[in-house]
């Protein structure tokens, strides 16, 4: 069963799109361009259907990614009250550096648990490597 806090590396996209569906990622960018201000799903939904128009992208599904960026601590929200009752009101947690490093440590992370020596190596000749490319000839 795939965990909550969980996402897919798919190594042959770039970008975002290594982990977000392309509709995630206009979503998560809406959010950190209003930053602290905050968005309500009615709102991210509209602008990622502007965006990719004409597909159209069910409320429901932006509201499951950004809850499960909630539970990946990558967005936190506030409850706000307006017409229709009460509503999460989303913001980021981390920027797309943090992101980007959070993915990058979630990986390595599930790595090491399962692969532990073999990533350390990994690792350590990646690091070689960039030495190498940074010394002077």
């Amino acid at each position: 069963m795939k965990s909550e806090k969980s996402f897919i590396f798919n190594p042959a996209e770039s970008g975002l799109r290594k982990t977000l569906k392309e509709y995630e990622a206009v979503a998560l960018r809406y959010i950190w361009t209003i930053d602290d201000e905050g968005a309500v799903s009615a709102a991210t939904t509209a602008v990622v259907n502007e965006k990719l128009a004409p597909a159209t992208i069910s409320r429901a599904s932006i509201i499951f990614f950004l809850n499960r960026l909630v539970v990946q601590g990558v967005l936190g929200f506030w409850d706000g009250t307006g017409k229709g009752g009460h509503h999460k009101i989303y913001f980021p947690l981390m920027d797309e550096k943090g992101y980007k490093k959070h993915l990058l440590k979630t990986i390595i992370d599930s790595m090491m648990r399962d692969f532990p020596e073999e990533t350390q190596e990994a690792i350590k000749e990646y690091i070689e490597s960039l030495k190498n490319q940074l010394e002077p000839v």
